[in-house]
């Protein structure tokens, strides 16, 4: 059974982009974010930050937003660079 974390989410092989339908969504995945250790590129804790209805979580425990070139990746691409693009709705994979 796979572990859900989000550590887990930043060992899969690609580029991860996680869905946060809704506020609860979102600072949920913050708060979870900053327990395991995880920080904004620029060292900021998750939890000083507001979430995005798309974010990125990197292999370095490391999460950003993803702009609208993401957005538009999101919604339509299948790499980003050379990293196959996986999409996770969080809401369904902590269910």
């Amino acid at each position: 059974m796979m572990t859900k974390t989000i550590k887990a989410l930043s060992e899969m092989e690609g580029r991860v982009y996680v869905h946060l339908a809704d506020a609860e969504t979102g600072e949920r995945f913050l708060w979870q974010a900053e327990q395991e250790g995880f920080t904004f590129t620029d060292g900021a804790r998750p939890t000083e930050r507001h979430y995005s209805e798309i974010m990125a979580v990197n292999h370095d425990r490391t999460i950003n937003y993803v702009g609208f070139a993401g957005h538009m990746a999101y919604g339509s691409a299948d790499r980003i660079g050379n990293e196959t693009l996986i999409r996770v709705d969080f809401k369904a994979y902590m269910r």
